[in-house]
């Protein structure tokens, strides 16, 4: 197929896309209606570069021809002109290369980030808090919008887990990659002779699932209720506000305690156990041997990371990408961007090596 012809083809997706988009009764089916914003803005960004890159072309032909019929005084400037669409033309058909990449059908949608201590005991608790709060601070410079569903707090000030929402639209795009075991090295506070520890991190990351793409069966549901507690297991709730809710036929449970009121708790727990139902239901459907949260979490353990953070050092090293970054202060406040461009930038060139069948 030609490069027009690829250019007919998504322009007539682009007013097919913009028809229904146009027709009131789509909004009744809530699942069609964002499916279809999200294929227009994905097709508006398509044509639109389809756009640019013919422009260019033309002129750089036009450019060529002029330089062709130009007296030698004039070609040096035209040179520099041919110079400049090239370059513009080269730009374009990158950029449409990215945008014609299979998309992850995450893309667009918020984010719940798991993180749990693993492996260290209350030093892993307090590294999962480092954690939740750099992923905080990263989502406040990010300008999304940031809320705590749950905190399982430790008895040193730490967070046995903690589950996040993140709400933003290039979200699942730029946090995906933070799923996995994260490892630290560091002299612990509870270190009476100044030796460095390893202790673990878990992170999990879960696409937001709208409720009309996991259907759950009440019937599939055991459904508990008890007391909220504190660190050190006391009682912060004198009324049976906190929730439990397992899903029988996956096993699946999701606890929640930190609304005041049950109905409110088990809002929350229903939304990360919809995340955690559709994103094995998508392992599945790609043929996957584990669910991917399962295989981000790994078992934890210290050998077992896709990143190290060394405080000694100042020193992180993602080791997926072979990168180290000595900058362990900066990322702890939030600047990541560094680090993810480079994991973003890693996936799209192993999917053009794919694509291009290298």
């Amino acid at each position: 197929m030609t490069l027009l012809e690829k250019k007919m083809d998504f322009e007539q997706e682009y007013e097919r896309v913009l028809a229904d988009l146009s027709d009131p009764t789509v909004f009744s089916d809530q699942r069609r209606a964002r499916d279809l914003a999200r294929r227009h803005k994905e097709l508006e960004s398509i044509v639109r570069c389809f756009n640019d890159l013919e422009r260019a072309t033309d002129d750089l032909a036009m450019a060529k021809e002029m330089y062709q019929e130009a007296s030698s005084s004039d070609r040096e400037l035209l040179r520099e002109e041919l110079v400049e669409l090239e370059g513009l033309v080269d730009k374009f058909e990158q950029e449409l290369e990215l945008l014609l990449l299979p998309k992850d059908p995450n893309d667009g949608r918020n984010v719940i980030l798991e993180i749990r201590g693993a492996e260290g005991g209350e030093e892993a608790n307090l590294f999962a808090k480092d954690l939740a709060e750099m992923y905080l601070r990263y989502a406040d410079r990010m300008l999304w919008k940031a809320e705590t569903l749950s905190i399982d707090h430790s008895d040193m000030g730490g967070y046995n887990s903690v589950t996040l929402m993140i709400r933003g639209d290039d979200a699942w795009r730029r946090l995906k990659h933070e799923g996995g075991p994260h490892r630290v090295q560091r002299v612990p506070v509870t270190e009476s002779q100044g030796r460095i520890h390893t202790s673990s991190a878990t992170v999990s990351v879960l696409p937001e699932a709208d409720d009309v793409e996991v259907d759950i069966d009440p019937n599939d549901l055991r459904i508990d209720v008890y007391r909220s507690t504190g660190p050190g297991g006391q009682s912060v709730n004198t009324t049976d506000s906190a929730v439990r809710i397992t899903h029988i036929p996956t096993g699946t449970v999701v606890a929640m305690q930190d609304e005041k009121s049950q109905i409110q708790n088990r809002a929350k727990a229903l939304q990360v156990l919809r995340a955690r139902l559709l994103k094995a239901e998508q392992d599945r459907q790609s043929e996957a041997l584990s669910a991917a949260r399962r295989s981000q979490i790994g078992g934890g353990g210290r050998s077992e990371k896709i990143r190290t953070y060394n405080f000694k050092e100042n020193r992180v090293t993602d080791h997926r990408i072979n990168k180290t970054l000595y900058k362990l202060d900066a990322m702890l406040i939030g600047d990541l961007d560094e680090l993810i461009d480079a994991l973003v930038l890693d996936e799209r060139t192993r999917q053009l090596e794919e694509a291009r069948g290298g």
